[in-house]
């Protein structure tokens, strides 16, 4: 069986330029999911905030004592 030899030099600017483009690829979609996340915990914290004053101002209403002082 004759075997073919295609002999090619993978040279060190070759794999510098591959492991370039794969990292930039990489880069562009962190970027992006980042930004993307940190408007979802935005997002999140307000309307956690809101919810938390929510039920804090109800709590407030049903613990509320009236108390009446009257001058003699």
């Amino acid at each position: 069986m004759a075997r073919r030899s295609t002999e090619t030099t993978i040279t060190r600017d070759d794999l510098e330029s591959s492991f370039q483009g794969l990292q930039d690829q990489l880069q562009g979609k962190v970027e992006q999911k980042k930004r993307t996340v940190a408007g979802t915990a935005a997002g999140v914290g307000v309307v956690l905030l809101l919810l938390m004053f929510l039920l804090g101002k109800r709590s407030g209403k049903k613990k509320r004592t009236v108390v009446e002082i009257r001058r003699l």
